[in-house]
C-alpha cells in the first residue's frame, strides 16, 4: 500500500483560495502523484487525508471528526446517485448515464472542497507561536495534485448546476456549513480555541526537575518543555501543554442521542466534576481516586504501571509466547482471556510464536503509540481497516457476511468508511467528554506525587505517608545507607543535583549542580527517599543504545516515551486508545460479519534493531500477531499501560464504552445504506460442525427443546444434563445462536 507521492513544487499557499489561484485551470497531461490502481476513488481520499494527518499536529479528536466528517462527504456523493440510500446531509438524488464516472467524480469534489478547508494553515498556536498545522502547504498541495491525478480541475469551485462536479462541490461545502455550527468551534483558522474556559487545579510540572508541583494528585497536570517534539516529529520546541479536545462533548455525534448523555449516578465525595466541563456521553462514573473510596484501586495500578515500567528489560530472560493461541480472546473489559484453541479459517491450532518480553512490551508501546507514520489511533483503524479490505476478496465483501448484499469495491468503501468513521468519531466525543469532567491526572504525576510522599506500607519504617508507594521488595524499596553502601543495589542513589543540566543525576559535591536561572544547584541526600526498579529513561543516542531498566528514585520517574514528548496533552481518564479501538472492532465485525482478521491472522513485523524509536530495538525481530479485531484493539489498549501513559482503570471502562458506540455506529449507519446485514460466520472454516440436542429447561416439562448446537458446546450441554439427538413427542424445534463473532 504505497502512500501517494508529492512530486509537485511547494506552493507558498496560505489559504486554499490562493492555492487555487495558483494552478493552472487544465489539467497536466501527466498525473503529480502516483495512484495505486487498485484503489477505489474512496480509498485514494481516505489515503490523502491520513497522509495530511500524519503531517500535522496529533490531534485525535480533532482527526477522527476530519476521518468521519471526509467519509460523510463521499458517502452523499454515492448515495446521491442511488434511489434506496439516504444521504447524512444531503437528500438530492440524480440519474445519470454513467453511473461510475458520476461517483468518482463528485465524490472527488466533494472530497477536496472540504480537505482543503480543514487544512488551510493560516493559524498560529496560541502561546506558541507555531503554526496550528504545520504540514498543511504539502497537504493543500498533495489534495490538489491528488485531483489532477484523477483527471479533474482544482479551479473548479461552482456549486451551480447538476454536474457530478458541481454536486460534489455542493455536498463538500454542505459539510463544510455543517462543521461551522457542530459544536467543535473550529475556528475561522481551524485552530480549535477552548470555549469553555478550561484551567488545571495545578502547576505545570517541569519534568526535568525532580518531584512534582501538583497539589491535586487525581487532577491532570500539565507538562512545560524545555523542547517538545510531537510524536509525529514535529518540533515545537518550548512549550506547555494545552488541553487538545477540549469541549469535545459538545460536538454533534453520529450515533450517541441525548438519552446517553445522562447525569451520572451519585459521585462519592472525592470525586468533583471540572467545573467548566458537560456531562459526558456514556459516562463510565467516577474513576478511582488516591485518599478517595477507591484508593487501593489506585495504588494496585500503579504497583501495575510500574511493574510493566521494569518489564521493558530484553536482557531480564522473561519471555512470551505471542500466537493467538494463547495471547488474546479476552473478555469484554479484561485481559483475561487464554487465546483460540484454533485458527477459524484453517480448522488448525495457531503456531508458537516466542518473542523476549522486554522486545514484546516495547514493540507493542510504541506500535500503538500513535499508529503507524503518526496517523493517530482514528487513523490507525483506517489503516487497519484498509489492510483489510486489501485481504477480502470481491466475492465475499457481503455486508455482514454469508446473507448479506454483495458489494462492490466502492460501496464497500464508502460505507465502512461512514460507519468506522462515525464510531471513532463518537469515541472521541464520549472519552473527551470523560477527560475534562473528571480532569483525571497521569501516571507521571501520580508516580512522582506518591514517591514524593515516601512509603505508605509500614509507619514504623522512615517517610511513611498514607500518600506514598506500597514498599514491595525489588521493585519498590526505601533508599537506606545500607542498599546505597559500595557495590550495593542503590548505591549510585546516594545524592543527586536537584536543577539545571544535570538535574536528577549523580553527584558528590555542590559544584557538580550548576545552577539553572533562578533555580540554585545543590547536591542533595537521597537517604530514606523512595526507589524503584523501572525504565531508566531515554538513552543520549536512541538510535545506538538503550535507556536500560535499573533502580531510579521514584520522583525521577518518566514513561516509556521520547523525553521530547513524555504524555499526552489532556487528562487520563478515559483512554481515547481504549474507546476508539473497541469502538472500531466492533464496527470491523458487524461490517464484515467476523471479528477474525481474513484468513484468521492478522500480522505486523518489527525487524531487529530497525523498528523501535523511543531507543535502539527491538533486540530480535518481533512479529504480532491477532486472530481478531477485537485482540488487536486489546493490544492497542494495554500498551498504554507499557507505555506509561494510562493506568488499567482508565483503559476498562473505555473498551467497554468504546464497544457500546462501535454497536450503535453500525445500527446507525444501517439507517443511511437501507440494506439487511448478513447473519455474520462465526465458523468461516467449518471447523466446528453443528450437533443436535435435546435440552431441558426449567418449562420444557420433561419434553425438551431441540435444539443445534456447535460441537465445542456440545460437553457443556451434556454436563447439565442434555443428550444427544431430537427430542420426542412434541418438542419444539428451535437453533440455538452461536456466538456470531
Amino acid at each position: 500500500m504505497p502512500p501517494i507521492r508529492i512530486a509537485l513544487a511547494t506552493l507558498a499557499a496560505g489559504t486554499t483560495a490562493l492555492l487555487l489561484a495558483a494552478l493552472p485551470a487544465p489539467a497536466p497531461a501527466a498525473p503529480f502523484v502516483s495512484l495505486d490502481p487498485n484503489w477505489t476513488v474512496a480509498r485514494v481520499w481516505d489515503e490523502a487525508l491520513l497522509d495530511a494527518i500524519r503531517t500535522d499536529r496529533p490531534k485525535p479528536p480533532v482527526h477522527a471528526r476530519n476521518l468521519f466528517h471526509l467519509s460523510v462527504a463521499m458517502w452523499d456523493a454515492w448515495a446521491t446517485f442511488d434511489a434506496t440510500a439516504v444521504g447524512y446531509l444531503t437528500t438530492e438524488k440524480h440519474v445519470v448515464a454513467d453511473l461510475d464516472a458520476a461517483r468518482r467524480e463528485a465524490i472527488s469534489y466533494a472530497a477536496f472542497r472540504l480537505l482543503t478547508h480543514r487544512f488551510p494553515g493560516i493559524g498560529i498556536q496560541p502561546g506558541e507561536g507555531k503554526p496550528c498545522q504545520p504540514g498543511a502547504e504539502a497537504s493543500l498541495v498533495e489534495f490538489a495534485d491528488t485531483l489532477l491525478a484523477l483527471g479533474y480541475d482544482p479551479s473548479f469551485t461552482s456549486t451551480e448546476g447538476d454536474s457530478p462536479a458541481a454536486i460534489g462541490n455542493r455536498i463538500g461545502q454542505t459539510v463544510i456549513d455543517f462543521g461551522l455550527s457542530d459544536g467543535a468551534n473550529e475556528g475561522v483558522d481551524l485552530c480549535y480555541p477552548d470555549d469553555t474556559g478550561y484551567f488545571s487545579y495545578n502547576a505545570n510540572l517541569i519534568f526535568k526537575l525532580p518531584g512534582t508541583s501538583a497539589v491535586q494528585a487525581n487532577r491532570w497536570q500539565p507538562l512545560a518543555f524545555d523542547y517538545l517534539v510531537l510524536q509525529n516529529g514535529i518540533i515545537i520546541g518550548s512549550a506547555v501543554q494545552a488541553f487538545v479536545g477540549v469541549g469535545w462533548a459538545d460536538v454533534t455525534p453520529f450515533s450517541l442521542t441525548p438519552a446517553d448523555r445522562q447525569q451520572p449516578g451519585q459521585e462519592p465525595v472525592d470525586c468533583v466534576p471540572h467545573p467548566t466541563a458537560e456531562v459526558p456521553y456514556l459516562s463510565p462514573g467516577c474513576p478511582p481516586q488516591l485518599g478517595g473510596v477507591s484508593d487501593a484501586v489506585v495504588r494496585d495500578s500503579i504497583v501495575e504501571l510500574i511493574r510493566m515500567s521494569a518489564s521493558v528489560d530484553p536482557t531480564d530472560g522473561a519471555s512470551i509466547d505471542l500466537s493467538p493461541g494463547v495471547h488474546g480472546n479476552n473478555p469484554l473489559g479484561s485481559d483475561d482471556g487464554t487465546g483460540h484453541p484454533i485458527n477459524p479459517f484453517t480448522c488448525a491450532p495457531y503456531a508458537p510464536n516466542v518473542a523476549k518480553y522486554g522486545d514484546y512490551a516495547r514493540v507493542v508501546a510504541e506500535f500503538w503509540a500513535d499508529g503507524p507514520r503518526s496517523e493517530t489511533p482514528p487513523g490507525h483503524w483506517n489503516t487497519l481497516a484498509n489492510y483489510i479490505t486489501d485481504l477480502t476478496l470481491p466475492t465475499d465483501k457481503r455486508l455482514g457476511g454469508p446473507g448479506g448484499p454483495l458489494l462492490d469495491a466502492l460501496e464497500w468503501d464508502v460505507k465502512i468508511y461512514l460507519a468506522l468513521n462515525g464510531a471513532v468519531h463518537d469515541a472521541a466525543i464520549g472519552a473527551w467528554g470523560a477527560k475534562q469532567y473528571y480532569d483525571s491526572s497521569r501516571p507521571i504525576t501520580l508516580i512522582r506525587y506518591m514517591g514524593s510522599h515516601g512509603q505508605s506500607s509500614d509507619p514504623g519504617l522512615p517517610s511513611y505517608h498514607p500518600d506514598g508507594l506500597p514498599l514491595i521488595p525489588g521493585l519498590i524499596e526505601l533508599i537506606t545507607p545500607e542498599s546505597t553502601a559500595p557495590g550495593e543495589r542503590h548505591e549510585h542513589l546516594i545524592s543527586f543535583c536537584n536543577t539545571g543540566p544535570n538535574a536528577g543525576k549523580p553527584c558528590q559535591v555542590t559544584a557538580d549542580c550548576p545552577s539553572d536561572g533562578p533555580f540554585i544547584g545543590r547536591c542533595l541526600r537521597a537517604i530514606d527517599e523512595i526507589a524503584i526498579r523501572a525504565w531508566r529513561g531515554s538513552p543520549a543516542d536512541p538510535h545506538s543504545s538503550t535507556g536500560g531498566v535499573g533502580w531510579i528514585r521514584a520522583s525521577q520517574w518518566m514513561p516509556y516515551q521520547a523525553n521530547t514528548f513524555v504524555t499526552p496533552p489532556f487528562p487520563g481518564f478515559t483512554s481515547g486508545h481504549s474507546t476508539f479501538s473497541r469502538s472500531a472492532a466492533e464496527v470491523l465485525t458487524r461490517f464484515i460479519g467476523t471479528s477474525y482478521f481474513p484468513g484468521g491472522l492478522g500480522t505486523f513485523v518489527a525487524p531487529k534493531e530497525a523498528y523501535l524509536s523511543f531507543e535502539l530495538g527491538p533486540s530480535e525481530t518481533v512479529e504480532l500477531q491477532w486472530a481478531s479485531f477485537f485482540d488487536a484493539s486489546d493490544q492497542a489498549a494495554i500498551s498504554r499501560r507499557f507505555g506509561g501513559i494510562h493506568p488499567y482503570y482508565d483503559d476498562y471502562p473505555a473498551r467497554r464504552m468504546g464497544a457500546v458506540i462501535g454497536a450503535k455506529s453500525f445500527d446507525k449507519a444501517l439507517t443511511y445504506f437501507r440494506q439487511t446485514p448478513g447473519t455474520g460466520n462465526p465458523d468461516p472454516g467449518g471447523c466446528f460442525p453443528r450437533v443436535t440436542v435435546c435440552h431441558l429447561t426449567r418449562d420444557s416439562k420433561g419434553s425438551g427443546v431441540t435444539l443445534t448446537v456447535s460441537r465445542d458446546a456440545l460437553a457443556a450441554h451434556l454436563g447439565h444434563g442434555d443428550s444427544m439427538g431430537a427430542c420426542g413427542g412434541s418438542a419444539v424445534v428451535l437453533t440455538e445462536s452461536p456466538s456470531r463473532w
